[in-house]
């Protein structure tokens, strides 16, 4: 016999745990279902040791689920995102600009949290709703659709019905692809180290992108760690010389990435191990199915650049709840599935491409382009209504 729901969520990523707590927490009943079960401990085997940085019209979203007041003591703020281009002849600062939040409003750009800690205070948030039901271990496998309703399978035999089917289920989404979406995949030939470190210089709430070749090393603040000051840290560079400095003994990799850092923070010394992912940019054809609603990495992936990627996810979520709640007894029709569609598609598309031309920016390798790219970044910050509406498209508001 197969259990029924409201919003049957595949993908227990933070997206889709997010994404189960604010439809539970409107009172909606919630399955969510995960082929891995969420690692909630920073040293374990197989933990997230990328981190998120929540922008500021996330937050409203967080409390309405419950989730802020577990999350806003281990968040670090990010005051100021500073750009550096180092794309000279030497590997130091030639152009640095800040972008201080403090000229929109009195809030900072976002806060920055780890993913591993995420999943623990998210799950927690999960266990105090009685109306949702997550169930770690357990994959999609099948999608079948009706007017009224959808019907999932899943690789513990069992079967799902639902009014609505969310796929939060990444990049290779199986729902997707049972629905027959296709989506477009870019790649650019590059992977992205992440990794955490403490360093001598307080980062003072300082968000730092380093342009030089290859791809952006980022800093971005974390609580102070053993009692120093600690920062995430995404090196991106093309995929043979992320895989050697992956590989280096820790002494050189710590001297290599505090040469590519410019020094900005002092010494940078490891405070957890290196992961390595691959950059891509993806975006689905459309964002709706008969029962289905794609989000997250479902319906697009992007570099990690100016913390874009889970906040574009988060929107997804906010308007879908939004029609949710408007339409309750049309929850998951063709209706609300196509506004959905409607509200979000185009700003997918292009954040997507806004995305993918700063990446090939900062991948530039001849000088004279990367001259181009100083030049350009001077000129965006000197003109302040420009720089004001960069900063309000990389939060998300107008």
């Amino acid at each position: 016999m197969a259990d029924t729901c409201d919003i049957l969520i595949s993908g227990g990523g933070i997206a889709g745990l997010t994404a189960a707590c604010a439809f539970a927490s409107a009172g909606f009943d919630v399955i969510c279902v995960d082929p891995t079960a969420p690692i909630t401990e920073r040293d374990a085997e197989g933990s997230d040791l990328r981190t998120t940085a929540f922008l500021q019209p996330a937050q409203q979203l967080l409390q309405q689920c419950g989730l802020w007041d577990r999350l806003a003591d281990h968040a670090a703020a990010l005051q100021i995102m500073r750009i550096v281009d180092a794309g000279g002849e030497v590997s130091e600062p030639r152009v640095v600009k800040d972008f201080d939040a403090a000229d929109l409003s009195d809030k900072p750009f976002g806060w920055n949290l780890p993913n591993w800690l995420l999943r623990r205070e998210i799950l927690a948030r999960l266990g105090e709703l009685p109306n949702v039901d997550f169930r770690p271990g357990v994959a999609t496998t099948s999608l079948f659709t009706r007017t009224a309703q959808a019907r999932v399978g899943l690789s513990d035999g069992s079967r799902i019905t639902a009014k609505l089917v969310i796929a939060a289920d990444g990049r290779s989404s199986p729902m997707r692809e049972a629905a027959g979406i296709s989506a477009t995949t870019t790649r650019y030939g590059q992977k992205a180290l992440a990794f955490a470190v403490t360093h001598s210089t307080p980062h003072e709430n300082v968000s730092t992108e380093v342009h030089r070749s290859g791809g952006p090393f980022t800093m971005v603040p974390l609580p102070d760690h053993n009692g120093s000051p600690s920062s995430a840290i995404v090196w991106m560079e093309r995929g043979p010389k992320a895989q050697e400095l992956q590989a280096l003994p820790v002494e050189e990799f710590e001297a290599a990435m505090t040469r590519r850092s410019c020094g900005v923070l002092g010494d940078l010394k490891l405070a957890s191990r290196r992961t390595i992912w691959p950059i891509i940019s993806q975006c689905a054809e459309r964002l709706n199915g008969e029962r289905l609603a794609l989000m997250a990495e479902a319906a697009h992936v992007v570099p990690p650049i100016g913390a874009q990627g889970l906040n574009m996810s988060l929107g997804d979520l906010a308007s879908l709840l939004e029609l949710a709640n408007a339409r309750r007894e049309g929850l998951g029709d063709t209706q609300m599935l196509e506004a959905y569609h409607k509200a979000r598609f185009n700003e997918i598309k292009l954040r997507v491409k806004g995305i993918d031309l700063l990446n090939r920016a900062s991948m530039l390798e001849a000088r004279p382009l990367r001259d181009m790219r100083a030049a350009a970044l001077n000129a965006f910050y000197s003109i302040e209504p420009i720089r004001k509406t960069l900063m309000r498209t990389g939060l998300g508001t107008h």
